[in-house]
Parts: C-alpha cells; sequence; structure tokens
C-alpha cells in the first residue's frame, strides 16, 4: 500500500538513512550536496525549510508503513496561475515497482483537489526514461525541452517539461 503525508520533524532519521544509502544512486538526477545533507541536520533543515515555506508542500511516499522517498509541489502560485512544479523520488530498493506512480497519482489528487490548482508541472532529465513514464502513466503531456534548465549532477542539464492540466477547474 502506498500512502503520502506531509513531512514532520520526526522523519529525519528516516530521510537521514534514505539520504545516505541512495547518494550514489540519486547523484546523477540532484544538485551537488554538501556533506551536511546527510546529517540529521542536514535532513532536520531541509524539512523545516518545507515547513515554514507557504509555496512548498512536501510529503513523505511510505509504501506498507516505511517511507521510501519523498514527493513535492513547490513554486505553488495562485491568482491566475494557479499552477505548481512538481517532484518526487524513491529508494533505490523499491524503484520500478510503481510506488512514484501511485504517489504522483495521490498528489495530483492533493494538487487539484485541497489545493485548487489548474496546472501541475514537472520537468526530468532527457534520458530520464522511467521518470518520464510515471509523468505519462499520470496524465502529464510533453510540452518540449527547455535548455540548461537545471543545474544537476555539476552541469547545467537540459530536460524534457510535462505539465498535467485540470480541465474541471473552476474558480471558486
Amino acid at each position: 500500500m502506498v500512502q503520502i503525508r506531509p513531512v514532520e520533524t520526526t522523519d529525519v532519521d528516516a530521510f537521514t538513512a534514505l539520504a545516505i544509502a541512495n547518494r550514489e544512486f540519486m547523484a546523477p538526477f540532484e544538485p551537488d550536496r554538501a556533506e551536511s545533507f546527510y546529517t540529521p541536520a542536514g535532513q532536520l533543515s531541509r524539512i523545516e525549510s518545507a515547513l515554514a515555506d507557504p509555496h512548498v508542500h512536501r510529503c513523505s511516499i511510505e509504501a506498507d508503513g516505511e517511507v521510501v522517498g519523498m514527493i513535492s509541489l513547490s513554486v505553488i502560485e495562485y491568482g491566475p496561475a494557479q499552477s505548481a512544479n512538481l517532484g518526487y523520488w524513491v529508494s533505490q530498493a523499491v524503484n520500478g515497482r510503481g510506488i512514484a506512480s501511485k504517489a504522483t497519482a495521490l498528489m495530483i489528487e492533493v494538487a487539484f483537489g485541497e489545493f485548487g490548482l489548474h496546472r501541475v508541472q514537472a520537468g526530468t532529465r532527457l534520458d530520464n526514461v522511467a521518470s518520464q513514464k510515471v509523468l505519462a502513466n499520470n496524465g502529464f503531456e510533453r510540452i518540449g525541452v527547455a535548455r540548461s534548465y537545471l543545474r544537476v549532477a555539476g552541469d547545467w542539464r537540459d530536460h524534457v517539461l510535462f505539465q498535467r492540466i485540470n480541465d474541471e477547474w473552476e474558480p471558486a
């Protein structure tokens, strides 16, 4: 069973263990990280930062009651945009089991339901076919390639951008 829930400061040990265990696995997809990222203090700072930011909704991904990853809506905008960016990752130990797809579906429910957003955007490296499948499985459409979009693994990387529109969106 897969579920998502807002991160809590009590998740610090789980996220520290995941960061350490997945350091090599995640390196090609993430920005360069300071050594402090792989410590309880670094993970606590990351959690507290998200909890304090009204434009971020960060959740743990749980599979069978165990924290196995993270999913976030960030740059949440209201007003005319009604949009957010989606990001996610799951531990290498559970990768390829549909957990990211299910977590994405659950976060889309939050984005379009609870938050009342009209659009969610996500980006993947050009070679991240697995993540592109997660997005396609959740009704995202490819909208193009953004050149030098994010600094990942020490270099500016091109990304494929995707979006999902809430066609049933109505203003409150």
